[in-house]
């Protein structure tokens, strides 16, 4: 079941991450500037992150099978909208849609994480990481290849009908279950708010995430632009090719989820911190071009991916064993701090490479590194205040 639920992830996260490859078709084929197509991997996120707010909650209120099989069906239809759209326009509102409804991980991670016990959390939560990176990667380079080929319609058409297929499967394979809340709709959000500010660990794991997520979505919106720009030349299938290159980040997660099981969520924290200033530094040879630039943005990129996606193996496992009955209203918390800086981040990323290049997004990920790395150093002093007479 965990495997399965591992490839319903990756099918669903995909259907974020490929308007990143395909943007640079976006403005070919629309007739629009590439900074402006980048709006429509905006929306997506920002689609993405509402979806996470509003509908998550859900998770604790409607029984598990109906409710993923309903809104991968919603997300197809949304896809198929994207893929028919006439302009950038009607493109943009289609890919709200798709964000809002393909929120299919931040479900299905609470309901594993009941199906196991507290001490293999961390594995389990890597796995299903691995199969949500699976989809990023897969769909990058599916997404790419099949713009270039058939032109950007194609990625959304296809991706319309895989995640029909998938919800009449889901239908009748996921088995059933009873949902552990009677709550009403409006209780279920103001739930998931009063516990994001009645939960100082909820916060501190939101805050990490949003700020290496919001680093994370600021270099792949940065590296579709240089890439099929001047210092390249290349095409958008080239940027899927790069992320396919990541693929080590599904082997990594795993065993950055049994880490977590054996040091704890901070140790993590720290390192995947650290990890993405190393990156940071590592990438900005990219800008370079040539053979040496395309190593620096693999092994920088890669580096960056294992740290994010580590990262958030430990912020989950800290916020699910907050509480046993509002797993769904605590990741529906966590997420939306999460998504909301991996939006910004993207808008962020696109408007560092107009005003200042490649450098500038490579600024960007460090400053945003740097306060995550600062929120932590702030939490240690005051668990281990000077002269408490332990180890930090």
């Amino acid at each position: 079941m965990v495997l399965l639920l591992a490839v319903v992830c990756g099918v669903a996260v995909g259907n974020v991450y490929f308007p990143q490859a395909v943007s640079p078709l976006v403005a070919e084929g629309l007739h629009v500037s590439a900074d402006t197509a980048t709006l429509v991997v905006t929306a997506t996120q920002f689609g993405y992150a509402g979806g996470i707010f509003l509908l998550v909650p859900l998770g604790d209120r409607v029984p598990y099978r109906p409710l993923i099989a309903a809104l991968l069906s919603l997300a197809g239809l949304g896809l198929l909208g994207a893929g028919l759209a006439p302009g950038l326009v009607p493109l943009v509102a289609a890919s709200v849609l798709v964000g809002v409804t393909t929120v299919i991980a931040p479900i299905v991670a609470p309901m594993a994480a009941g199906l196991v016990p507290d001490d293999r959390r961390g594995a389990v939560t890597g796995t299903l990481l691995s199969g949500s990176i699976g989809g990023m990667l897969l769909s990058r380079a599916f997404g790419g290849s099949l713009g270039e080929w058939l032109g950007w319609r194609a990625p959304y058409l296809l991706s319309a009908a895989l995640a029909l297929l998938i919800a009449l499967v889901l239908a009748r394979a996921l088995p059933k279950s009873t949902a552990p809340s009677r709550q009403s709709y409006p209780k279920l959000l103001g739930e998931s708010l009063r516990l994001l500010r009645t939960e100082p660990q909820l916060r501190r794991s939101g805050f990490y995430q949003a700020m290496l997520f919001g680093a994370f979505s600021a270099l792949w919106t940065g590296v579709a632009l240089l890439m099929t720009g001047p210092a390249y030349g290349l095409g958008a299938s080239a940027v899927g090719l790069l992320a396919l290159v990541n693929a080590g980040t599904m082997i990594s997660t795993p065993l950055a989820g049994r880490q977590v099981d054996r040091r704890g969520p901070d140790a993590v924290n720290l390192a995947a911190t650290l990890a993405v200033l190393a990156a940071a530094a590592v990438l900005l040879f990219g800008g370079a071009g040539g053979v040496v630039g395309l190593v620096a943005l693999a092994v920088g990129s890669l580096l960056l991916d294992v740290a994010m996606q580590s990262g958030m193996i430990a912020n989950q496992v800290r916020i699910f064993a907050l509480s046993d009955e509002a797993r769904s209203r605590l990741n529906t918390a966590y997420m939306t701090c999460g998504y909301l800086g991996g939006s910004i981040g993207s808008w962020l990323g696109a408007h560092a490479y107009d005003t200042f290049g490649w450098p500038g997004v490579c600024g960007l990920v460090t400053l945003l590194a740097s306060l995550a790395l600062t929120r932590h150093l702030l939490h240690v002093r005051s668990a281990h205040p000077p002269g408490d007479g332990r180890a930090p």
